[in-house]
């Protein structure tokens, strides 16, 4: 009787590859995906900026929105479904609307946002106060 090698099966070598995504990128999704499916009628309610890739807001929600496409659509039943209403439906209005990252921008025309700006706030203004139950700040360790 001849031994035959044991055959031994271990978890790394018996699983299935993890999926690859569909698009290799977000502009890859935007422009193959996105931008095909989810069509609206544009200049009243809803804004868009051809140059969308010059809105940093827009990419990362668009690069949100990507990356749980990607994960939801491998869910059996409702994936989709939930995709639609946590993601697609809460960043859609605030990606396309009035005051979202296109609104001074036409298809035609892209028009940077302007950045808010901020003033440095007086010397101290961030020290807490002193208080009975918070000792003021010094450095100097606290002794009881």
């Amino acid at each position: 009787m001849t031994s035959q090698p044991e055959t031994v099966h271990t978890p790394d070598r018996d699983a299935e590859p993890p999926p690859q995504p569909v698009y290799g990128s977000v502009e890859e999704w935007v422009t193959s995906h996105f931008l095909p499916m989810f069509r609206r009628p544009l200049g009243g309610e809803f804004r868009w900026c051809a140059q969308w890739w010059r809105h940093a807001e827009a990419i990362t929600r668009l690069t949100a929105l990507w990356h749980t496409w990607e994960a939801l659509r491998l869910q059996p039943g409702t994936g989709m479904a939930t995709w639609l209403r946590d993601h697609l439906d809460h960043q859609l209005p605030v990606l396309l609307g009035r005051t979202g990252p296109f609104s001074m921008c036409s298809e035609d025309e892209h028009i940077d946002p302007r950045q808010a700006r901020t003033r440095q706030p007086p010397s101290g203004w961030w020290d807490p106060e002193p208080s009975p139950t918070m000792p003021a700040i010094t450095g100097e360790p606290l002794t009881h």
